[in-house]
């Protein structure tokens, strides 16, 4: 075993710190790339190719982000029989996970080249803007399946404990999607489709480099081509704990695209306002993200070696840093949302729109840090399915029953900004009272005892 990747030794701050920063570093070249997409964009096209490109996020978090959860489900099994030093069943989970992932490569492109029309058309897509949307969302779905096996391969990287190859094959990608970014569109017009060409070659690249890693690695984790496929057991567990976090994102970004629907019917200035402030948004992510990951790979990986103190230590200190790096950043994104908007459009109305928003959610990113951390805590735990029902309850049916009802009384965009926070406090309640209630640390050591 690598005693550099082994989470279940040594100093529980630096290993956690050590693991989590190449991922928060990581997604910062990535949350950048996803920015100067949208940037170069609306500098170059102009605020109706914005609006085009802007109203991504939530239909490709929609049809990738099933099979991303799904793929959390081995990411969580690798983690334990890593840390339990179960080698073989831990390779088992490997060559079935990328199996999976190829597979699930394959389905997206059909169904995300297929309905995208229809689905814009759904959101109420303006019909000025339409031709731009379809055409960015059918480039990009053409490459999903690199998109796919890159979080594939990541994920069985970190499940072993390895965070720093993803960091420099992503820095690699994030700045050729930048430069092929300037190129096709700011320097030969290409248009928005050619920003989403890049973005896949850029993907393409970086899933390339982990693949290598994984085929030319030393340890246990090596990846080997004649021995993927589908294995019965492992395939079993990564849908016992898998399906749930893939429900979960897909049932999740549904309510967001009937978010970003009622968006649409507020003009393009509002939906190329509120693209730029989701894209800013993402830098707040950052830390959630990184330290949710990390947390999930850290109990995991402890639970495997029977470390249960070490666990809850770890988690109390990954919850502090997460939650206090994502309010700093949401009290600075609150002062600076004018210039920051800014830098996506000349128009005052699109500068209005987004700092309209910043400024009603964005003090409240802390409450959004805490519920994913909980919701990693509990997956590291193989307990998938409680942040589940959790966030769909209040990030699904509360977000979606609460602006369609209030709208209807009382019609202003600031109803659906709104929305955000009401629903992440609200989980974040829940989450408490079953994370501090429900003994689940003590479920472990009573059947440990056993």
């Amino acid at each position: 075993m690598d005693e550099k990747n082994n989470l279940a030794e040594g100093s529980i701050y630096k290993k956690i710190i050590c693991f989590a920063l190449p991922i928060l570093v990581g997604q910062v070249f990535q949350q950048l790339y996803n920015t100067f997409d949208s940037l170069i964009v609306g500098r170059f096209l102009g605020d109706q190719a914005l609006a085009a490109v802007s109203s991504s996020g939530s239909l490709i978090f929609m049809m990738v982000g099933f099979f991303q959860g799904v793929a959390l489900g081995p990411g969580v099994i690798i983690a334990k029989e890593f840390g339990a030093k179960n080698y073989k069943s831990m390779r088992l989970a490997i060559h079935t996970d990328v199996a999976f992932g190829l597979a699930a490569g394959v389905i997206l492109t059909i169904l995300g080249v297929t309905f995208t029309p229809v689905i814009l058309q759904w959101m109420n897509t303006p019909a000025d803007v339409l031709p731009q949307s379809v055409t960015y969302f059918r480039f990009y779905f053409c490459g999903s399946v690199f998109s796919v096996m890159y979080n594939i391969f990541v994920g069985i990287l970190q499940a072993v404990g390895d965070s720093r190859h993803p960091l420099y094959y992503l820095i690699i990608s994030s700045i050729l999607n930048v430069v092929l970014d300037l190129l096709f569109v700011g320097g030969f017009r290409l248009g928005v489709g050619a920003a989403a060409l890049a973005t896949v070659i850029a993907q393409a690249i970086s899933a390339t480099f982990c693949l290598i890693q994984l085929l030319s690695a030393k340890g246990e984790h090596r990846l080997v081509i004649r021995e993927i496929g589908f294995h019965t057991d492992s395939l079993k567990n990564i849908i016992r704990f898998g399906l749930p976090s893939g429900i979960q994102n897909s049932v999740i970004a549904l309510a967001n695209l009937v978010v970003q629907t009622n968006i649409n019917t507020f003009g393009q200035y509002a939906m190329a306002g509120c693209g730029a402030y989701f894209k800013l948004e993402g830098f707040a992510f950052l830390p959630v993200t990184c330290f949710a990951q990390g947390l999930s790979t850290f109990v995991g990986q402890n639970l495997g070696a029977r470390k249960y103190a070490r666990v809850k230590k770890g988690v109390r200190f990954g919850i502090l840093c997460s939650v206090s790096l994502t309010e700093l950043i949401g009290i600075l994104f609150w002062i600076f949302a004018p210039a920051l908007i800014g830098l996506f459009s000349n128009s005052s109305e699109v500068i209005t729109f987004g700092v309209r928003q910043a400024r009603v959610e964005s003090l409240f990113y802390c409450m959004l840090a805490l519920a994913h951390c909980i919701a990693g805590v509990m997956r590291g735990a193989g307990k998938a399915s409680v942040p589940m029902f959790i966030m769909l309850g209040f990030w699904c049916v509360l977000r979606v029953t609460y602006i369609t009802t209030v709208l209807h009384f009382y019609p202003r965009i600031e109803v659906v900004f709104s929305a955000y926070p009401l629903t992440w406090c609200t989980s974040c309640v829940v989450f408490l009272l079953y994370y501090f209630k429900a003994d689940w640390m003590h479920n472990f050591e009573r059947m440990e005892k056993k």
